[in-house]
């Protein structure tokens, strides 16, 4: 079943003549739990005709680089082999998503698009609804409740958005099955890139090629599902009091393949519900409160990844003590290479540089810290963006951009005034100590450093 409120048309253009329905897939990169996918195939079967399914590799998207390339492109390898399976052809071009989808809007009925929240991906959305000349229909299918259903304004805090989440949410945990096409398309002559052969594929790729690729990290659905299967067997119980300890790795690991579509949070929430684990309250807080509200913050606030996109009262306590004196200044290349006096911020930064994934604890430590030890507070703000966009698996996201947000008060409270941070929650190694042994998680990510 799928939710009138997920299904969204984004211009009043009339259905045309066509050869197929085109499926423009861009942020849900999968094929289970596909709520667009779904509807693609309902509605090609209801006018009997067959489907494509279309992707377009941004090379100029913002920090593209060789290790989210990479997983990206290791996910629909994974799509274009489930597609094959249903007899719908999948079309990869090296295009902006934009151009590619009005293109071959050409001869298709009407064209079909997951939802994206971020600014980029809006754009990409209004410029097709305009250029074509059949009706662009957006399908929600990357939040368990629809963002415009859960709220209509950017709100304050988790406190604000959860009663209005629980208020709704029983009425979208409904469980969603993939129907077969009724035509094929395999034999549609339309060129497309050979995603068989991955490693020639990304060698031709012009994106960064200095951020290497994860190495311990696969994409796909099926790597998600086996972490997650994982997680629910030996994390899950203990996840709610070990999820700050860094050395031990309580986390299930799904931010990565959630960035990049690979798999539904709705589908998480049905395997985790399906459990009588003590912690599974504490995870569908993350999976579902938290991160619809970070996925509300950049939905409603235009300036999500800068400091203009703050609240007042953040901005202003900040700007007061911008000229406090600071007893460490690194730049953003001491900071890119891990070369500060703190060797447990030393460890977080090598982590995600290499890894591609930083513990979530130590994200926030991390944050804190550079606010600290930069000149200002919008120069740290931007050298947090850069990081984590660049180096995180699961950058240039909602989760990010909102983390990154938090470190300078966004979704807290005021606290006790001090030096540098005013009102602003102050984290130092001391807190660390009381959590977990920063020592050991430095000498294990300093140890993981020099084998790899």
């Amino acid at each position: 079943m799928i939710q009138k409120e997920r299904i969204k048309f984004l211009n009043q253009k009339k259905e045309k003549n066509g050869d197929f329905i085109l499926y423009w897939m861009q942020s849900s990169q999968r094929t289970e739990y596909n709520h667009a996918l779904e509807y693609s195939i309902i509605k090609a079967n209801s006018l009997n005709k067959p489907l494509i399914v279309f992707f377009g590799l941004e090379e100029k998207f913002p920090n593209a680089n060789l290790r989210n390339f990479s997983f990206m492109l290791e996910g629909l390898y994974e799509v274009n082999k489930s597609l094959i399976g249903l007899g719908i052809k999948f079309v990869l071009w090296k295009k902006s998503p934009q151009i590619g989808a009005t293109e071959l809007s050409n001869d298709a009925i009407v064209v079909i698009v997951d939802k994206g929240y971020q600014r980029i991906e809006r754009q990409w959305r209004n410029y097709v609804a305009n250029n074509i000349e059949c009706p662009l229909v957006e399908i929600e299918t990357n939040t368990v409740v629809p963002i415009e259903e859960a709220s209509k304004k950017e709100e304050y805090s988790a406190a604000t958005i959860r009663p209005k989440i629980n208020k709704i949410l029983n009425s979208y945990l409904i469980p969603l099955e993939l129907n077969r096409p009724i035509k094929k398309s395999l034999s549609f002559d339309i060129d497309s890139l050979d995603i068989e052969e991955l490693d020639n594929l990304l060698k031709s790729i012009d994106v960064d090629k200095n951020v290497k690729v994860a190495p311990d990290l696969i994409g796909g659905t099926s790597e998600a599902k086996s972490h997650i299967d994982f997680f629910i067997k030996n994390k899950l119980d203990r996840y709610d009091d070990l999820r700050n300890n860094p050395n031990l790795d309580y986390l299930s690991n799904m931010s990565p393949y959630l960035h990049f579509g690979q798999i539904s949070p709705l589908f998480l929430t049905m395997k985790i519900l399906e459990t009588e684990s003590p912690g599974k309250e504490s995870y569908l807080e993350e999976l579902i409160v938290r991160r619809e509200l970070s996925i509300n913050y950049i939905y409603y606030n235009n300036a999500y990844d800068s400091f203009e996109g703050l609240p007042d009262w953040c901005k202003r306590t900040l700007e007061f003590h911008e000229k406090d004196p600071r007893e460490y200044i690194y730049s953003i290349k001491e900071f890119e290479n891990a070369k500060t006096h703190d060797p447990y911020w030393n460890a977080a930064q090598k982590e995600m540089v290499l890894k591609g994934k930083m513990h979530g604890y130590m994200r926030m430590y991390w944050g804190k810290k550079v606010i600290e030890w930069s000149n200002s507070p919008r120069e740290a703000y931007k050298i947090l963006i850069y990081l984590n966009d660049k180096y995180e698996l699961d950058g240039r996201d909602a989760n990010g951009y909102t983390g990154v947000a938090w470190c300078f008060g966004k979704h807290d409270r005021p606290w006790t005034e001090r030096n540098i941070f005013g009102n602003i929650r102050y984290m130092n190694d001391k807190g660390l100590k009381r959590k977990f042994d920063p020592d050991a998680y430095a000498k294990k990510i300093n140890e993981y450093t020099v084998s790899n």
